[in-house]
């Protein structure tokens, strides 16, 4: 359980913070800036649903994958690195990236097909579900750039699921844009 009852520590007055396990890092770390996009994620996607009126069912899911990305965040917090510590760390699960899964095929049944790029544009909830899709891409770069550090593990569930979670995003912003009738497409050399 956790509690949070005084908000500042002033710990991390120095440039470090600590990991789940206890181990103090400078907060420049990557996987500092890994958990902290996903953070970023979380919040963008708090903002898309504020344009989701008209989509209840979305709105559900995006609430359920925000817990979903504190559960990753509280993975990426506790490496696993086979040490013991005193508690059962939160993993990410397969199951979590197979719900996305099925979610997107949900949606992706009801679009348009899809003859071009699309343009971060349409309505709100479409263009905020794009700012989230690309953080989230951040998110993973960051979470795949440290996953090649030696000895700095991230789990594949996690990897899976912030992946999926882009083409989500994606899909759902074709979908609030009636069902992709109302995408914004790319023109190739439009302006030149």
């Amino acid at each position: 359980m956790v509690k949070l009852n005084k908000i500042y520590t002033r710990t991390g007055d120095s440039g470090t913070t600590g990991l789940g396990t206890g181990q103090r890092v400078s907060k420049a770390d990557l996987r500092i800036a890994a958990y902290g996009t996903v953070d970023e994620t979380n919040a963008a996607i708090g903002m898309v649903r504020l344009h989701l009126g008209a989509f209840p069912q979305l709105d559900a899911q995006l609430m359920h994958i925000q817990n979903d990305l504190f559960d990753l965040g509280a993975d990426l917090c506790v490496p696993d690195r086979g040490e013991k510590l005193g508690y059962e760390p939160l993993r990410m699960s397969s199951d979590q990236a197979q719900r996305l899964e099925a979610e997107i095929d949900e949606m992706n049944t009801t679009l348009k097909p899809l003859n071009s790029f699309v343009l971060p544009a349409g309505s709100a909830a479409a263009a905020t579900l794009h700012l989230a899709r690309t953080i989230c891409r951040r998110a993973e770069r960051e979470m795949v750039a440290l996953a090649a550090i030696e000895d700095e593990p991230v789990s594949t569930a996690g990897l899976k699921f912030i992946n999926r979670l882009s083409d989500y995003l994606f899909v759902a912003s074709r979908y609030v844009n009636d069902q992709g009738h109302g995408d914004v497409l790319w023109v190739p050399g439009k302006n030149r």
